[in-house]
């Protein structure tokens, strides 16, 4: 089947280079980027930049966050292996 894009409606920055983040189906999830941060090179600039991870923003087409040209998350990536939050905690 078609595969849905998972539209992100916010994001935010939490401590622990933790993102938690909110998509237009209403599910909640947090997503560790220190996972990432470990195991993808190109990702340490996000634990070595102070406030670098702060300024995660939403590409145009909502399926994509992105700190700069090099380091970016597919939505679906989140969607899938972030731990969803219960809406009360949401």
């Amino acid at each position: 089947g078609v595969k849905m894009i998972r539209r992100i409606k916010n994001i935010q920055p939490l401590s622990n280079l933790q993102l938690r983040v909110c998509f237009d189906d209403g599910r909640v999830v947090l997503y560790a980027v220190a996972e990432d941060v470990r195991d993808i090179p190109s990702y340490a600039p996000l634990k070595e930049l102070t406030g670098l991870f702060e300024q995660v923003k939403i590409d145009q087409s909502r399926s994509c966050v992105y700190w700069n040209d090099e380091i970016d998350l597919p939505s679906d990536a989140i969607y899938e292996y972030g731990c969803e939050l219960s809406p009360a905690a949401a």
